[in-house]
This record gives C-alpha cells, sequence and structure tokens, in this order.
C-alpha cells in the first residue's frame, strides 16, 4: 500500500512560556516572559495565519492551562497546543480541565499527550515510575479519559487508576474530543501512538530518519484497524538570503561557552527519554558537527532540550526543506524561532505564503485597508507591486 501523503499542512507557531532570547544559553539578549509579551506572540501567530501555538510544559515553564485560558479570549482563530499529563493528573480531571478549556475558545483546544522524560523533575513533581511504568500509566489514562470527553460513564478498576461514576456534566466543543498528539520514540510510545492518538509528533531529526518513524508507526497503528496523521517540530532561521541565515544561526550561540555546553549536555544524559538521546546523538555537544542534513542545524540543541534542530535558509529553501518532510508523510509543522515574536513576522511574511497550507490565512473581511501594503512613499504615494511578487 502506498503512503498517503497529504496535499495540505497545518504551520503551528511557539509560545515561549519558558524564556526569550537574542542569544542561547546566556542573560545576554534575555527577554521578559510575562503575559503581555505572550500576548504579543499569539495575537501576530493569529493574524498571520498561523494554525495555532504550541505552549510548553514542565517545571522550566509557566503553566500552559492558564496561559491558554487567558490567551484565548485576545485571539480569534489562532489553537492552543496545550499537555495533559498522565501521572500528574487524574484524567477526570483533565478532561473536565480539557471540555471547559475548549468551550471557552469556542473549540480552538488541541491536546499533546506527555509522559515526561527528566526523572529528576518527575521527582520533583511526586512522580517515581520507571520509563516503563510511566507509559503504562500513560496507557491506562487515555483509555478513561477519551471515554468520558465521547460523554461515557466511566467505571474503571486498573493497575493505576480506580474510576467509580466518572463522568463529564459539560461535553466539549469538538467531537468526539479535542484532537490528541503525541510524541514517544521508545517502543512502547510508538505502541501508545499507534492505539490512542490522533497524531504522532516527531522532533526534527533529518528526513531519513523521520520517514523510519512514520513507517514503524504507520505499520503499528494498521495492525490495530487504525491510521495516525503526523506532525513535526522544528526551529526556524529564515533571512531574505542563505548566506545572512547562517550567519544568524553563528550568532544565535556565539556568546555560548564550553562548560554551558557540557552542563546543559549533562542534563539531558540523565533523561531517560529516547527521543531526547535521538537529539542529543545528532550532533553530541561538539560546535563542529552541527549541520546534520542539507540546511538541517542542530546547534540549539547544545543547550535547549526536546526540538534542538532548525530549518536554515532563504525562503525558498526553508519552503523546500518543509516540503520534502511534507512528501514523506507529515501534514502538521510546529515552528519556533528566536527571539519569537520577531521570528514569527519572517516566517509568517517570507515562508507561509509559499506553502499549502490546509488553513485560512490572511487578513479578516473587517479589514478596511486590503492594499496596496508598504509604507506610503514620501508621504504621496503607495508603493508598486514588483513583477513576479505575490
Amino acid at each position: 500500500m502506498a503512503a498517503p501523503v497529504p496535499d495540505k499542512i497545518n504551520v503551528l507557531w511557539f509560545l515561549p512560556t519558558h524564556g526569550d532570547s537574542r542569544y542561547l544559553g546566556t542573560q545576554e539578549g534575555g527577554r521578559a516572559v510575562d503575559l503581555p509579551y505572550l500576548r504579543q506572540v499569539a495575537q501576530a501567530a493569529d493574524s498571520l495565519g498561523y494554525y495555532g501555538v504550541l505552549l510548553p510544559t514542565g517545571r522550566s515553564c509557566e503553566d500552559s492551562w492558564v496561559v491558554a485560558s487567558a490567551l484565548a479570549p485576545v485571539t480569534e482563530r489562532l489553537r492552543f497546543l496545550v499537555a495533559v499529563r498522565p501521572g500528574l493528573q487524574s484524567p477526570t480531571l483533565a478532561a473536565r480541565m480539557t471540555a471547559t478549556l475548549d468551550r471557552i475558545s469556542n473549540g480552538r483546544l488541541l491536546i499533546n499527550v506527555v509522559t515526561g522524560g527528566d526523572p529528576v523533575e518527575n521527582g520533583g513533581d511526586g512522580i517515581f515510575q520507571s520509563h516503563a511504568e510511566r507509559y503504562e500509566v500513560t496507557e491506562e489514562f487515555l483509555g478513561i479519559y477519551r471515554a468520558l470527553l465521547r460523554g461515557e460513564v466511566v467505571e474503571h478498576e486498573g493497575k493505576h487508576f480506580r474510576i467509580s461514576d466518572g463522568r463529564l456534566l459539560f461535553p466539549p466543543v469538538q467531537t468526539p474530543y479535542p484532537p490528541l498528539y503525541f510524541g514517544g520514540s521508545s517502543d512502547a510510545g510508538s505502541r501508545i501512538a499507534a492505539r490512542m492518538v490522533d497524531k504522532y509528533l516527531t522532533w526534527g531529526e533529518p528526513p531519513a530518519d523521520v520517514a523510519g518513524k512514520i513507517a514503524n508507526i504507520r505499520t503499528l497503528a494498521r495492525a490495530e484497524g487504525r491510521e495516525v496523521s503526523f506532525g513535526i517540530r522544528l526551529h526556524v532561521i529564515v533571512r531574505e538570503t542563505r548566506e545572512e541565515a547562517w550567519a544568524e544561526a553563528d550568532r544565535l550561540i556565539s556568546r555560548l561557552d564550553d562548560d554551558t555546553i557540557a552542563s546543559a549536555q549533562s542534563v539531558f544524559a540523565r533523561m531517560d527519554s529516547v527521543g531526547q538521546q535521538r537529539m542529543s546523538n545528532l550532533h553530541g555537544g561538539r560546535r563542529d558537527r552541527l549541520e546534520i542534513s542539507p540546511d538541517l542545524w542542530a546547534g540549539v540543541g547544545l543547550v535547549r532540550g526536546g526540538a534542538g534542530t532548525a530549518l536554515v535558509g532563504d525562503p525558498e529553501t526553508v519552503a523546500a526543506r518543509i516540503d520534502e518532510y511534507r512528501r514523506l508523510g507529515i501534514d502538521s509543522f510546529i515552528l519556533s524561532g528566536y527571539p519569537h515574536l520577531e521570528e514569527a513576522y519572517r516566517f509568517g511574511e517570507l515562508v507561509l505564503p509559499r506553502l499549502p497550507l490546509a488553513h485560512a490565512t490572511g487578513p479578516r473581511a473587517a479589514i478596511s485597508n486590503m492594499g496596496p501594503f508598504g509604507e506610503t512613499i514620501a508621504g504621496d504615494h503607495r508603493p508598486l507591486l514588483r513583477t513576479g511578487q505575490s
């Protein structure tokens, strides 16, 4: 059976609730990430035509549910990809939170199922299960959580949860429930993805590695009588020329010293996340092997956990690399860049118009100034559209 290739894609941006900066690994160029700034990023993403925004989770971040609740009323079309945490939340509480935020946002909620991959952070949250046990919890959690959101009354007695007369009185807007996103590179994570989620996420590995992961999940899902769609999490560094983009990549890590890199890599090494191990293995903490695939740069991963790679280049190059992943089967791209407000505009203006988007973009009908666009020349006349420009 030929692997399906999506005709259209959705592109999401990222809310940097754990901090933002012009330089990685230093306070220089650091930016206060408060509600007004997050509102700016969210409203920029909304007006530029991004499908949604991912809100990260963990003790390094502001709480994603609270932030999404604050930003939903000040955006119009933007969707919010927010994490549920099996083991931290009961499935019934998570279902009520999900249904409420889906209603408050008028059906603009997406759910990211996160098991947690750092034993030290997990211990700080009172979670001391092994990697295998956490995935057991996740699978049992999702069985209950999905049933509740479908409107079922749940009676359950399992290894990790006991539920009596579990039910929702107020259902979500989306049926049967908001789409479930999930990333897990281990065998246990792959099995859960095949059985229980809607969209499988991978971090930005080279295309050949991503193709292998997609093929594996598809095989597992079809054995369960299911189909799963796919998304990828990447950073982007886009400038009008390739030279400018790569200079910006170098500048982003120009304040990093070797001790900071070594400290970050030691934290990643303690994690039991297979996905994080795969990210770290791409560069090995070395500055001299960061372009791991054409136009795919692993410099972010020297000090940032999770997604550690960026597409780097001019708009045509970055659009072509995105299309390469689309042809592998990816239909959702979750992107970010530094600083997040400015890079949202760069990518939104330079690359989004080149992509086959499944979601609506462009100005709203209520906007009266429909162009031409650009600053008035000499206070007298409007700029002309150049030949070949669209």
